[in-house]
């Protein structure tokens, strides 16, 4: 498939299938996860991947954000072991989770998989749920599954500001 038909493919899925994910499939998604680009190659990030039907109903508790998906990469940082920008002190672990989820999220559409980014929720309950998350900022859940055969796209999905208005060219670019 090509890049850019991943990117144009992907939405957020609000309606899985209860189809399992394939572990060599997720395991292709951890594996894209693990080689994101993180600043000066620190990789402040860990990732928890639940399947368990037990751990998945007990994440219910933590989000409204509840749509099925067999499987929950939950994305975390840990602040202490980032790198600091000198300029102005900016601590780069969230944005170091962000790139990671966000090659999960596109190695998933690769994979033929659905994703949702989860931001809303509770990581204190969900810290209790997963205790091996201690000492980390807890910063996403992904949840990976195959589309219900009725997901479809929000209507805001293809909602895009326009080109000139969301990039300033400077110089020859």
């Amino acid at each position: 498939m090509e890049f850019n038909d991943v990117l144009q493919r992907r939405y957020s899925c609000r309606a899985f299938a209860a189809t399992p994910v394939e572990q060599e499939k997720a395991d292709r998604i951890l594996e894209a996860g693990r080689i994101a680009p993180t600043a000066v190659n620190k990789q402040p990030v860990h990732i928890w991947a639940v399947s368990n039907p037990d751990t998945l109903e007990a994440i219910k508790g933590v989000t409204r954000s509840n749509y099925g998906a067999p499987l929950i990469l939950v994305v975390g940082c840990r602040p202490s072991d980032a790198w600091i920008r000198r300029y102005d002190g900016k601590n780069g672990a969230d944005v170091d989770a962000a790139i990671v989820a966000t090659y999960l999220m596109l190695a998933a559409e690769n994979e033929g998989l659905a994703t949702l980014w989860v931001g809303s929720f509770d990581p204190a309950l969900l810290s209790d749920i997963i205790p091996d998350t201690e000492g980390y900022e807890l910063i996403a859940m992904i949840n990976v599954g195959y589309p219900a055969a009725d997901s479809t796209p929000s209507q805001m999905h293809e909602a895009r500001k326009a080109f000139d208005e969301f990039v300033t060219k400077i110089g020859r670019n």
